[in-house]
């Protein structure tokens, strides 16, 4: 995974390890994943969001226990979120390839 094959150019580091970690925990839709963010940076927001949700949460859960970071919730319902938003634009797109 070290390398940009399937990644749009224009994406920073933060938004390549955000693609890295939804292709890993989405893989049911990784192909179509793939596609979508090597033809277009319209994604790019939204992995990179998700990068710095998981480099947080796993923050959180190092640090402290789960009853004294109401965060750690949080962030949990945040990656979830950003996972949806993301499963729902690659179906939405399946018909436009």
């Amino acid at each position: 995974m070290g390398d940009t094959r399937g990644f749009a150019k224009n994406g920073s580091k933060e938004a390549q390890r955000g693609l890295w970690r939804l292709l890993l925990k989405l893989p049911s839709i990784r192909g179509r994943l793939q596609i979508i963010a090597a033809r277009s940076s319209h994604l790019n927001e939204l992995f990179e969001a998700y990068e710095e949700a998981n480099v947080a949460l796993a923050r959180f859960q190092r640090e402290r226990d789960r009853e004294d970071c109401p965060l750690i919730e949080e962030y949990e319902a945040l990656c979830a979120e950003i996972e949806n938003d993301v499963l729902r634009f690659v179906l939405d797109d399946k018909g436009s390839m």
